[in-house]
């Protein structure tokens, strides 16, 4: 009997841009790999998952990208990066750093899924503040950075402002830092805000900012 394939997810998004939008070509190539009766999944978190073929994953991963999508893994990993709509334009409120930070650490290995967002004032549409990292422009070129805030649960609640003001080369850095401690002390599927608690909000910007 010969062996079925093996299935594996991907998540998609159209990265950092005016909004959460796909184009003819991105969906007519996102048909091109699902049957009749295959489903996508829309999350909460401006992706896409589906299903394709191990055996055909790379290929299939570039052709998504060709059209200008991009693939991350499903499972605990940093989300791509969450946004708002950039309503008053892509310099005025930082879109350039908003993709760099996407870049940097979207779909690193974490203890458990964490999620970050942005947004480019202080109106909040990327809802930074009740995410696991959250970042706010405040300034001509300034960002204020919260942690542990969780979206979910009787216990929902707003993240901890952890930094104000921080420059661009700067809060890549301190975010870069906060995942790394993150990935070697927090515990298996232990959720970030547990972990902050657990870890210690002093503790970790003691942490941080020895470096």
């Amino acid at each position: 009997m010969e062996d079925k394939d093996k299935m594996v997810k991907l998540a998609l998004n159209a990265g950092v841009s005016f909004g959460a939008k796909l184009n003819t070509k991105q969906l007519l190539v996102i048909a091109e790999y699902m049957d009749d009766d295959s489903e996508i999944e829309l999350t909460t978190f401006q992706q896409l998952y589906i299903e394709v073929p191990e055996s055909q994953k790379m290929t299939i991963e570039k052709k998504l990208n060709d059209v200008g999508l991009y693939c991350y893994p499903v499972g605990n990993f940093v989300k791509s990066l969450r946004t708002c709509n950039f309503c008053k334009g892509a310099e005025e409120e930082g879109m350039p750093v908003a993709i760099e930070l996407n870049k940097r650490i979207a779909g690193k290995s974490v203890p458990f899924t964490l999620r970050p967002a942005y947004t480019g004032c202080e109106v909040g549409c990327g809802e930074p503040l009740i995410n696991d990292i959250g970042v706010m422009k405040v300034g001509k070129n300034e960002y204020d950075l919260y942690i542990g805030g969780r979206t979910k649960g009787a216990d929902a609640h707003a993240g901890k402002l952890f930094e104000m003001e921080l420059e661009p080369e700067k809060l890549y850095k301190v975010i870069e830092l906060l995942l790394d401690i993150y990935a070697e002390y927090g515990k298996k599927r232990e959720p970030f805000y547990k972990f902050v608690n657990r870890y210690g909000f002093d503790n970790l910007r003691s942490k941080v900012f020895e470096q």
